[in-house]
C-alpha cells in the first residue's frame, strides 16, 4: 500500500510537470495491467520470447509482466522519463519481484525512436498517450511499433473510453481536428489488425485494451 500511495504522488506531480509524454493522473489499475499483459500470460509457445514495454511509468504494468514471463523471456523497457526511470531502476534493486528477474530486464532511458532498426520484439506492450501527441507523431510511433513486432507478434495499448470526444467537446477547432486524425489513425489500425479488445470499466477512468496483430 505505501509503495502504491509512494507511485500515485509520483505520478501526479510528473503529471503536473510533463502532461504531454505522461497521459495520466494515476498508474494503470490491477485489471487494466491484467488485460495489457494478456498475451503474455496466455501463450503457448514455450520458445524464449523478447518482450517490450514502452512508456512503463513506475512499473505497475511491469509487475504484471514480471510474474507472466517465462524463465527464458526477456524484458526490455523503454522510459522518457528520468523519474520514472529512476523509480525503476531502483524497484531492480530494492523489490524482490523485480529482483527476481532483474538479469533478464534493460530499462533504457531513451525515446522509442532510438531503438536499433534490427531490433524485434514478440509481444510489444505501450502505455504511451497517443491522445496527446500531433498526428504525424501518432502516426511515426504506431509505424515504429510495426517496425519492432516480429512476424506473428502481438501489440498491445490502452486508451480511455470517450476521452476524445470528451476533449473535444471543450476544445477550439484545432484541437478538434487534431483529435479527429488520431482517431481516425487508430480506427484503421483497429478495423485491420485488432484481434481482442478489453472492456475495464473499473479503471480511474474507464479504458480500452486494444491487442493487434500486423
Amino acid at each position: 500500500m505505501t509503495s502504491r500511495i509512494a507511485d500515485c504522488r509520483l505520478f501526479l506531480s510528473e503529471f503536473r510537470r510533463n502532461f504531454r509524454t505522461t497521459g495520466a493522473i494515476l498508474p494503470s489499475g490491477r485489471r487494466l495491467s491484467t488485460a495489457l499483459v494478456h498475451f503474455v500470460r496466455e501463450s503457448a509457445d514455450h520458445r524464449p520470447r523478447r518482450i517490450l514495454e514502452v512508456g512503463p511509468g513506475t512499473g505497475a504494468v511491469t509487475r504484471h509482466l514480471i510474474r507472466s514471463m517465462q524463465p527464458t523471456d526477456c524484458l526490455d523497457l523503454v522510459e522518457l522519463n528520468q523519474s520514472f526511470v529512476d523509480c525503476l531502476n531502483d524497484r531492480f534493486r530494492s523489490d524482490p519481484e523485480f529482483q527476481s528477474v532483474a538479469q533478464r530486464c534493460r530499462v533504457l532511458h531513451c525515446p522509442i525512436e532510438n531503438l536499433p532498426a534490427e531490433t524485434s520484439y514478440d509481444v510489444l506492450v505501450s502505455g504511451l498517450p497517443m491522445n496527446n501527441f500531433a498526428v504525424a507523431e501518432v502516426e511515426h510511433i504506431l509505424g515504429i511499433l510495426r517496425r519492432l513486432a516480429a512476424p506473428g507478434a502481438t501489440v498491445s495499448f490502452f486508451e480511455y473510453m470517450g476521452i476524445r470526444r470528451l476533449k473535444a467537446a471543450f476544445s477550439g477547432r484545432t484541437e478538434r481536428t487534431r483529435l479527429r486524425g488520431i482517431e481516425q489513425l487508430v480506427g484503421r489500425l483497429l478495423k485491420d489488425h485488432e484481434i481482442r479488445r478489453d472492456w475495464i470499466w473499473s479503471n480511474v477512468p474507464p479504458a480500452y485494451v486494444h491487442h493487434v496483430r500486423f
